[in-house]
């Protein structure tokens, strides 16, 4: 690493802070976020589990549920162990290049559960508005072509934020990043150039994906809510209600605490740092934790099936 007037040229190692302001705690808020991963990596390795071993569980509900299971483990894995190595082993130093891989990761994960998010909303708009074309219209050709679809759009949107780092930011004000993990935002404000570039592309990427899929999933529900509440029959209309309030749970803790966290860290100029951080944490760590908790419970053959996995009865 070489320095030139007061800024580190092309630095190979950067370090993580954890959490700024309450380094001095780390080591006990690193107790609860291990406790919330292995949580989510033994209720989504489960879900996981009964979708595959259940063939009455093939269906697309629940195979997007498999999808959004497998993205959660994924996601949570690319932050949490190194997290933990900073908390308690006092390990913060990061090659560069390692840096812009757990970016990469972490961004291509969250548009990919997104864009599940999003093809789940559908798959209710068509069950409850157009039940009879339900089988037609999401076949297993279509569940293939969805999570394809939905992994290049990342593959095309996510990598020009690591290459505009890589090519355009070559001097950097200090290589001591203010957060736990590489954040897109954290890594490039450390850049002593102009960045408005990647501000910008950051943006366009943010509300390209998040945007679209927000106004998609809620123009799907705006439809379902008028659909259901046109039912003749109040049990009818509460049978398709409760089939769909398990994804607008996930639904809304995704996108507000995503948003909020987005919000604060490029425009919260007046809150404490530590807020921000705490909350792109939580932004990473509570949805893997809920999604298959608010599926298991709001869900008769998943609760079903877990049920006869250990033994216990479910009041009905």
């Amino acid at each position: 690493m070489f320095k030139l007037n007061g800024t580190v040229f092309m630095p190979s190692v950067l370090t993580l802070v954890g959490i700024p302001g309450l380094e001095s705690v780390q080591f006990w808020i690193g107790i609860p976020f291990c406790a919330m991963y292995i949580t989510a990596l033994f209720g989504n390795s489960l879900l996981l589990v009964i979708i595959k071993s259940e063939r009455s569980l093939h269906e697309p509900m629940y195979l997007f549920l498999a999808m959004l299971g497998a993205t959660d483990i994924s996601l949570s894995t690319c932050i949490l162990p190194k997290m933990l190595g900073i908390f308690w082993f006092h390990l913060p130093d990061i090659y560069f290049d390692a840096c812009l891989f757990q970016m990469w990761l972490i961004h291509t994960f969250q548009c990919i559960e997104s864009g599940i998010l999003l093809a789940m909303a559908l798959d209710r708009y068509v069950a409850i508005c157009d039940p009879l074309r339900h089988a037609i219209i999401f076949s297993h050709q279509l569940l293939t072509q969805i999570g394809v679809a939905v992994t290049l759009r990342a593959a095309l949107l996510v990598p020009p934020c690591l290459i505009l780092i890589k090519c355009r930011l070559k001097h950097y004000w200090t290589a001591v990043v203010s957060h736990s993990y590489c954040e897109h935002m954290a890594v490039v404000k450390l850049a002593a150039e102009d960045i408005q570039i990647n501000k910008i592309y950051g943006l366009f990427v943010a509300f390209t994906i998040l945007g679209f899929d927000i106004i998609f999933i809620t123009l799907s529900y705006i439809r379902i809510f008028i659909t259901v509440f046109n039912l003749p029959q109040r049990e009818s209309r509460l049978k398709a209600f409760n089939t769909c309030i398990a994804h607008i749970c996930v639904f809304l803790e995704f996108y507000l605490l995503g948003f909020f966290s987005f919000f604060t860290h490029r425009f919260g100029f007046h809150i404490p740092p530590y807020i921000h951080i705490l909350l792109s944490n939580l932004y990473l760590l509570v949805p893997p934790l809920l999604n298959p908790i608010v599926y298991g419970v709001k869900t008769k053959q998943i609760r079903d099936r877990v049920c006869k996995i250990f033994h216990f009865k479910y009041p009905s």
